[in-house]
């Protein structure tokens, strides 16, 4: 099994920033700052016009994050820092003056909708199914709920929160505007993500970068209020109900 890992590789001025984690690509909170600070060194860097983020392995973009940390949490601090670690990547997402367009291979569960839908531009293959399933265990999907809301609506978030053992398939994510294009295969994904992500390489950055500040306008709170909706899920994994949840999978 490989090693967890964030690399950036530079191709005609097109960042490609890869994710991976040999657990289904859930994330624990060391991958998770270093993917959220790679987001953020990846702005400032002049050599790149344009940000794709995928992950590594063709069954799963992300699963979420590590169900291995979450068990173990026992205190309201560790459980907001804990939550706090998809929070901090999608505000280096919000904050980033960059597109990031996001490749979506296979299915991707609770945090990684949240970075699906924090992407600027989103293309997926037919295998990529998203859940939120947070509820299944007490919590709620609190941390990523904005950026989800914010992309497919209040409606489909709604829906697919609530229904948590159920996952949707990309078609409909499409249709509720969280995918723009859904291919039959990675290899066609991959070749239409490298040709939209070199065609904007030839825009003018200082347009893009404005037009990035008029899509996200409105979400200048999100440092407080994604703060806020972790430690509400730091709370609610220390109840009764979730720690009993979680005993059944130990």
């Amino acid at each position: 099994m490989s090693d967890p890992y964030v690399k950036l590789e530079i191709e005609n001025q097109v960042g490609y920033i890869e994710f991976f984690h040999p657990a289904h690509n859930s994330l624990p909170g060391d991958v998770l700052a270093e993917l959220a600070q790679t987001i953020t060194d990846t702005g400032t860097n002049d050599a790149i016009k344009v940000i794709v983020l995928k992950s590594g392995g063709d069954r799963t973009f992300c699963a979420g994050a590590s169900f291995k940390e979450l068990i173990n949490i026992n205190d309201d601090a560790t459980g907001k820092v804990f939550f706090s670690g998809f929070a901090n990547v999608i505000n280096a997402m919000r904050k980033c003056p960059k597109f990031i367009i996001g490749r979506i291979q296979g299915k991707t569960v609770g945090g990684g909708v949240g970075l699906a839908a924090a992407t600027d531009y989103c293309m997926a293959t037919k295998f990529s199914a998203i859940k939120l399933s947070e509820l299944n265990i007490g919590i709620g999907p609190f941390v990523v709920g904005p950026a989800i809301e914010r992309k497919m609506g209040l409606s489909a978030m709604s829906q697919i929160a609530i229904d948590a053992n159920t996952f949707y398939p990309a078609e409909w994510a499409k249709d509720k505007g969280l995918f723009t294009q859904v291919f039959e295969s990675t290899e066609a994904l991959d070749e239409a993500v490298k040709a939209t992500a070199e065609h904007l390489c030839t825009y003018n950055p200082e347009a893009m970068k404005e037009m990035k500040t008029i899509f996200w306008k409105g979400t200048e709170d999100w440092d407080n209020l994604l703060a806020e909706r972790a430690a509400i899920s730091g709370r609610l994994v220390l109840s009764e109900f979730t720690k009993e949840t979680l005993k059944r999978f130990k």
